[in-house]
């Protein structure tokens, strides 16, 4: 697996226990178990390990929003078929809907994600096929969308690169492929905060699945799908709360705390407490948004670039 690139700010202690762990990980083999990892995270987002998580849109749906923004600001999608792949609750997809996309078909791995896009109704994503999948074996045709498209769902996928490979053979030639990935600074400060509460010898040998990425490696990696036309920025901001209680009940219902599959039933309440506590005792009150958009284009050949050209000027 490609090394992860950690945020410069967490603390030189704290890089040194994750990678070190990290470095276990590797060793034992269950680095590599991919299939465990995404067991981990959907549990999460059904909520097995956290109540947190069912307050997804109240406490975060409004960041979720602002992210969504960010990465489709500048495109059109007029009359396109897309797929959303990682959807959550639909953010993007919506800001999708408002640039006037025909129709999205909303994916993720979690189906309670999926039942809270539904239940939104009034956007007209529960007539769009909801569908639960797996981002790197997606469950449709080649060239069955105009466009794919995934939020912040990027930075928990990891194998990257086979998420990009399958988002690109769904696509027609000439179709936009967008991603918004974790930056290196992305959630930096609950990060540190909660790595510092975790209970250390439930994770030993335990490699999160957390994947943040610099701009230039999630070039490369539309670069090596060969997709033409490749545009990608870096975006930064910082999200303020009232106080630690609130900025840690926002990063448990965002990230879904799905760690604590490691952890004994009967201790993942008390450590939530204790971590909960902890940001407000240590005045943990803004968290970084770090977020990479790239996008690029399907490539066509001479052929498809003539029909192409015949049907726009038509």
């Amino acid at each position: 697996m490609p090394s992860v690139l950690w945020s410069g700010k967490l603390t030189l202690a704290m890089k040194v226990l994750v990678q070190a762990n990290n470095i276990l990980a590797l060793a034992t083999g269950s680095a590599n178990d991919i299939q465990g990892m995404k067991e981990r995270v959907k549990r999460g987002y059904e909520g097995e390990f956290s109540d947190h998580v069912r307050q997804y849109d109240s406490v975060g749906y409004h960041l979720q929003n602002r992210s969504a923004q960010a990465q489709l600001e500048g495109l059109s999608f007029e009359g396109m078929r897309l797929l959303d792949v990682g959807c959550g609750t639909g953010a993007l997809a919506r800001v999708a809907l408002e640039k006037k996309a025909r129709t999205v078909v909303c994916g993720d791995i979690s189906s309670l994600m999926l039942k809270e896009a539904i239940r939104k109704d009034a956007t007209g994503i529960a007539a769009h096929s909801p569908c639960q999948l797996d981002a790197e074996n997606l469950p449709f045709r080649d060239g069955s969308f105009d466009a794919a498209i995934s939020g912040m769902t990027f930075g928990i996928l990891p194998n990257q690169r086979m998420a990009i490979s399958e988002m690109v053979r769904v696509v027609k030639p000439g179709g936009l492929i967008c991603v918004g990935a974790h930056g290196p600074e992305h959630y930096w400060e609950a990060i540190d905060a909660s790595l510092r509460c975790i209970t250390k010898r439930h994770i030993l040998g335990y490699r999160l699945e957390w994947w943040p990425r610099d701009e230039r490696y999630i070039r490369r990696l539309l670069e090596k799908a060969h997709l033409d036309r490749i545009q990608s920025r870096r975006i930064v901001w910082q999200n303020e709360f009232e106080n630690g209680h609130a900025a840690f009940d926002f990063f448990a219902a965002i990230s879904a705390s799905w760690w604590y599959a490691k952890f004994p039933s009967d201790e993942i309440q008390r450590v939530a407490s204790f971590t909960r506590d902890y940001f407000n005792r240590k005045g943990v009150t803004v968290i970084t948004d770090d977020i990479v958009v790239a996008y690029g284009f399907k490539p066509m050949n001479a052929q498809e670039k003539r029909g192409s050209q015949g049907a726009a000027a038509s």
